[in-house]
């Protein structure tokens, strides 16, 4: 008797929890939603684009909160460790997937602890070089490659950054050696190319549009599967040769447990507000166009990029994920120059 009363009682309860979780899902949101924020950047770009359609729809604020640090594991982990309430959001990039791969004790699994809300938008990346450098094409530099192996240098971000491992992604699949000089930023990088310090660096559209409008830099691909609004001109890896995608992206993600009707709320908001004329307009000008896609889909498309950056850590690792040493032009570089021991930090 006490067995079947104790099991009454157990389905008792979660019946009652469930009618509990499906009210409080229907009346949400009842009040303001944070939107935890890894990064600075085209992340802090996205989610206020986000927030400024979102918080009317909802009829509550959502408030972006960067939480910045350890490669962007401090917002990742405060997800993971948040209630399912559908009141604590983030708004992930690319280094969600990445950085378990680089760091066991990373502290969340993204693809058991989250719940995939959205896919939002994706930033197109470009490989750029410096214009002494005697490739006009993405098949040029390849053949360059090719001649003379670990000659050519390219800047990135940081170990384990999102443009250091769309090089390791370029690397694999055209078979080349490049040698690797990572910066304390993207942004560093940028400049060491444009000041001939690297040969190459791989960043957003957008960040450099206007440098190879005035012929500062030449663009050769664009890292996506169709070319960027912000450099239409510039054929996709794929047409230049190298079939690779390697972009900046945002995705709308909650812990997981998350009711299900609240997921699909701010899935059906959230497209809504990106799809919005004014928001696409403004996304266009970040190099950007809205995604779109159910929690479902967007679940999948978080597990193929977890699978694809994991393949391409562990190749670099057996081949030399880290940098090499210096190019003879950087060894007297002071300490706000590149920095080949430790990874730097990530804008995305």
């Amino acid at each position: 008797m006490r067995f079947w009363n104790s099991t009454l009682a157990a389905g008792l309860l979660s019946v009652a929890s469930l009618a509990v979780a499906q009210a409080a899902a229907q009346t949400y949101p009842t009040r303001p939603i944070r939107l935890l924020l890894p990064f600075a950047g085209g992340t802090d770009a996205v989610a206020r684009l986000l927030a400024l359609k979102l918080s009317p729809a909802l009829g509550q604020q959502l408030l972006p909160e960067q939480k910045l640090g350890a490669g962007g594991n401090i917002a990742h982990r405060a997800l993971a460790e948040s209630p399912p309430d559908g009141y604590t959001l983030l708004m992930a990039a690319p280094p969600v997937v990445i950085n378990p791969h680089l760091n066991a004790n990373a502290g969340f699994d993204p693809l058991r602890d989250f719940t995939a809300v959205a896919n939002l938008t994706a930033i197109a990346n470009v490989l750029v070089v410096n214009p002494r450098v005697p490739a006009k094409t993405l098949k040029d530099l390849v053949g360059l490659a090719q001649a003379s192996p670990g000659k050519l240098a390219y800047g990135s971000g940081g170990v384990g950054s999102a443009n250091h491992l769309a090089v390791e992604l370029l690397k694999s699949t055209a078979k080349i050696d490049l040698l690797h000089v990572p910066y304390k930023s993207a942004t560093l990088a940028l400049t060491g190319l444009l000041a001939g310090e690297v040969d190459v660096v791989v960043v957003a559209a957008s960040s450099v549009a206007a440098y190879v409008k005035d012929g500062r830099l030449r663009a050769l691909a664009t890292l996506d599967s169709k070319r960027s609004p912000a450099m239409p001109e510039v054929p996709t890896a794929a047409q230049a040769g190298v079939p690779i995608v390697a972009v900046n992206w945002y995705v709308l993600l909650a812990p997981v447990g998350t009711p299900r009707d609240i997921v699909l709320r701010l899935n059906t908001e959230s497209m809504k507000a990106m799809h919005a004329p004014d928001l696409r307009e403004r996304l266009a000008a970040l190099g950007g166009e809205p995604a779109s896609g159910s929690p479902e889909e967007t679940a999948a498309f978080l597990k193929r990029e977890y699978e694809q950056w994991g393949r391409v850590i562990r190749g670099g690792n057996q081949g030399g994920l880290n940098a090499g040493p210096k190019p003879a032009g950087l060894q007297k570089q002071d300490r706000k120059g590149p920095c080949c021991c430790r990874p730097g930090r990530r804008g995305f």
